[in-house]
């Protein structure tokens, strides 16, 4: 019996269906998971590239100055744009106010203010359809560049089952004895290797590092793509409750025109907001559209740049100013919060790293970036071992039809002997003399 069916039938059960389960489930989704992971690790350092390579007149000096009011924002961007409506408009320390002009937040236009001196730092025009590069990569990493309704799915299952390939890359790491040699292939990559070695050293070493936090960024990933999941990962980690729905919050039309306007409503209530966050580091509030008498006032406060979780979120009615209630977990107080709502609430800046700042980001990156690199490291490998098996051989039952001598012949060149070269069968001719001949 060879050695590699020796070690084959030594192999549990387990093991076999793991190394099954890891290879084919890896190369179904691996080109899935490639372009996610790319446009994943672009994606980290979105804030970065933009304010620093592609929009550095964005950047603006923090002053111990009060920054515009949403009254003077409005009154900025419509003398700018008379026909369009704004908006939302996002701010966050050290950067220009955005300020979005149309509907919704996918609106086309847009302009960058100085948020000290109101002064238009830029202005964005955008046709029907056209994207700016980061959102063109957020869409390649939530849909494929697909259609949304098609993409999604794809995007989401593939990453579930990416995780999967994690666990049973897992049992496939672990050394059937910890000797000196089982360490060396397990945590060191051989460098001086042949190409086969280097590159699988490069699947099974960087896999087993950078295993946990690609496995946090696929799962917090699933939470905005998988309802099941994300009500099951929640129900788990709060102790057994359910995450509550989100209620559509509405104004109350019947007040409309009773007791404010709409740009003395939007001031009252971010005066109220900011006075109690004083020390904040960034917002974001939404302009109620005034055709639409039931929207309503939305105010988030960001108390540390670049980070999410522990933002507040606020939400009044447009006409009487009444705050509205938060939804449980996302609207919650973090520093209160139980470990459930916590969690749910770093969900976001732990699938990009920022949850550790800029060094949890670049650790994002390279995570990405090698899982990324494992779907090809792995084909790879499993093309090396599909070639080796299809080397030509001499069928058993070919063997057994050709004799023993006619098999030695055959084999003659393999040994390095020469084969013998027939000669063709003269008769010998006996020729007397005076023969015609």
């Amino acid at each position: 019996m060879s050695t590699k069916v020796r070690k084959s039938a030594s192999r549990s059960l387990f093991y076999r269906i793991a190394a099954w389960l890891h290879l084919w489930l890896g190369l179904i989704t691996g080109i899935v998971m490639i372009i996610v992971c790319l446009t994943g690790c672009i994606w980290v350092f979105q804030d970065e590239i933009t304010t620093y390579i592609l929009e550095p007149e964005t950047r603006v000096t923090h002053q111990a100055a009060p920054v515009l009011t949403p009254s003077q924002i409005q009154r900025i961007a419509t003398a700018k744009f008379p026909d369009k409506r704004v908006s939302y408009a996002t701010y966050q320390q050290g950067r220009a106010i955005y300020v979005g002009m149309g509907e919704g937040r996918r609106g086309g236009t847009s302009l960058r203010l100085n948020p000290y001196t109101g002064k238009i730092i830029s202005v964005s025009e955008r046709k029907e359809g056209e994207v700016d590069f980061f959102r063109f990569i957020l869409n390649g990493h939530r849909f494929l560049w697909l259609p949304y309704e098609i993409g999604r799915p794809i995007v989401n299952y593939s990453t579930l089952v990416f995780v999967i390939t994690l666990i049973t890359g897992m049992v496939l790491w672990w050394p059937a004895k910890w000797t000196k040699s089982a360490r060396a292939k397990s945590f060191f990559i051989k460098w001086k290797g042949s190409f086969k070695r280097v590159n699988y050293d490069l699947h099974n070493v960087l896999g087993f590092y950078s295993l946990l936090i690609v496995f946090a960024i696929a799962c917090t990933g699933m939470v905005y793509g998988i309802q099941w999941f994300s009500k099951g990962l929640y129900w788990t980690t709060s102790g057994g409750n359910s995450l509550p729905d989100f209620a559509r919050l509405e104004s109350d039309s019947l007040q409309m025109g009773k007791h404010f306007t709409g740009k003395n409503a939007m001031d009252i209530v971010w005066s109220k907001v900011i006075s109690e966050h004083s020390r904040a580091e960034g917002f974001y509030y939404s302009f109620p559209d005034s055709t639409k008498p039931k929207s309503t006032i939305n105010v988030t406060i960001y108390p540390s740049a670049g980070q999410y979780y522990n933002h507040i979120a606020y939400s009044f009615d447009q006409h009487t100013l009444k705050q509205l209630p938060r939804h449980e977990v996302y609207g919650a107080n973090f520093a209160t919060s139980s470990f459930g709502v916590k969690l749910r609430k770093m969900n976001y800046d732990i699938h990009v790293g920022s949850i550790l700042g800029l060094t949890g980001k670049v650790i994002a990156f390279f995570a990405s970036l090698i899982g990324a690199s494992l779907p090809i490291t792995g084909f790879i490998i499993w093309w090396g071992k599909r070639k080796k098996k299809t080397k030509k051989r001499i069928p058993r039952e070919i063997q057994r039809s050709i004799s023993s001598i006619e098999l030695s012949e055959k084999l003659m060149p393999e040994r390095g002997q020469k084969r013998p070269i027939p000669r063709p069968y003269k008769p010998a001719l006996n020729i007397n003399k005076g023969s015609k001949y």
